[in-house]
């Protein structure tokens, strides 16, 4: 599955955000302080003059009704306090109240905006998460003949799609991955990253061959180029393709990082041939390069990412080494799942790196070892 939560989850968490439950403690840690000065000091007439700032500390935490409740509960509370001391109607006593029945209708209004913006980010976060479930699918465990496995990460924590994409789809000429990254951030790449995943799920069924699928690609984001005017927009990919039992996959890769293997304890980058990036495949001198092919077997899993990996740094500004952390994580074992790598780069990377400057994609695929019967020749 993506990095990105259920909808139900994300509006929970960004209930969270937005309002901390410390938060909810302070009128209570006033009331006590005011009330504890009262009773070390009896003598004391300016105590309750603290209880005037609870009905905006309330708002913070609470909504419209309980910042008015809290309003009249200072003022009995204030009144109280002073009636104890005879100063009840003491002139710099009636101001006290003034203020706080100033501070509660100011409050109230407050409680009130703060509840409405509360929901309306709740509500776009719910709706980015349902724009990602709907425009990066989740990756599923089991598609063609792969085990698969999948991790997305924007780089505004508040946003749930970037500038990367993915996609995994079974066709009759096998099980085709996409993974790319479009130049640039924001709406404008979200709009790339939408139309470049829609042609390649229209092309991916229909085009056998692979360098022909990229080219498809290549002249759609040059349309899309042309549409915005951004003459310098591209997106590098890599595009992956297995036939179950084949034993290897083919690679075309368009400007991209090369892919990751590992295999019985190794790992190893695989250099595959490079072409320009989608985008601007009319820019090169002759035709596109054949596609690469790549070992993978049982027992072997090809990691696909993006820059977002390779690219965080530490805090003395050294980029994240890939294949030498999962060299340390893996070394020994035959077989990664997976599900296990994906794990591990997400909280690898993050802890390395700390907050996300760029968006991060990584795919990881491990081909199913084949039954007997299927595999025996007829």
């Amino acid at each position: 599955m993506p990095g990105g939560r259920p909808p139900g989850h994300a509006a929970t968490a960004a209930e969270r955000r937005i309002d901390p439950r410390w938060i909810r403690w302070l009128p209570v840690l006033l009331v006590l302080i005011d009330l504890i000065i009262e009773a070390a000091l009896p003598q004391a007439t300016a105590a309750g003059f603290l209880l005037t700032t609870l009905p905006v500390l309330v708002a913070f935490g609470f909504g419209p009704l309980a910042t008015g409740l809290s309003t009249v509960a200072a003022l009995a509370l204030q009144l109280a306090l002073a009636a104890r001391v005879d100063h009840l109607l003491e002139h710099h006593h009636l101001w006290v109240y003034v203020s706080t029945m100033l501070a509660g209708l100011a409050g109230v209004a407050l409680a009130h905006q703060r509840t409405r913006q509360d929901g309306y980010l709740v509500r776009a976060r719910t709706v980015s998460e349902a724009l990602q479930r709907t425009v990066l699918r989740p990756v599923p465990e089991l598609v063609g003949g792969l085990r698969t496995a999948g991790l997305y990460r924007a780089a505004e924590a508040e946003v749930a799609i970037g500038g990367d994409l993915y996609e995994v789809c079974d066709t009759r000429f096998g099980t085709r991955i996409l993974l790319g990254d479009v130049r640039g951030k924001g709406l404008e790449a979200v709009r790339t990253v939408a139309d470049v995943l829609g042609a390649f799920r229209a092309t991916a069924h229909e085009t056998a061959d692979l360098v022909e699928l990229a080219e498809q690609l290549d002249r759609q984001v040059r349309r899309e180029a042309a549409e915005c005017g951004d003459e310098e927009l591209f997106v590098t990919a890599v595009l992956v393709q297995h036939e179950p039992g084949s034993g290897r996959a083919e690679v075309v890769s368009r400007g991209h990082l090369d892919p990751v293997l590992l295999t019985g304890g190794a790992v190893r980058t695989v250099p595959c041939s490079q072409d320009l990036p989608l985008g601007l495949g009319h820019l090169r001198a002759q035709g596109p390069p054949p596609s690469t092919s790549v070992p993978l077997g049982p027992g072997q899993t090809l990691l696909l990412h993006t820059d977002g990996v390779t690219e965080a740094r530490d805090r003395a500004g050294r980029f994240y080494p890939l294949t030498e952390r999962l060299a340390a994580r893996f070394e020994g074992r035959s077989t990664v799942a997976p599900d296990q790598l994906v794990a591990f780069l997400g909280e690898d990377v993050c802890a390395y790196g700390g907050q996300a400057t760029d968006d991060l994609a990584v795919l990881a695929l491990s081909p199913l070892a084949l039954s007997p019967l299927l595999s025996a020749p007829e």
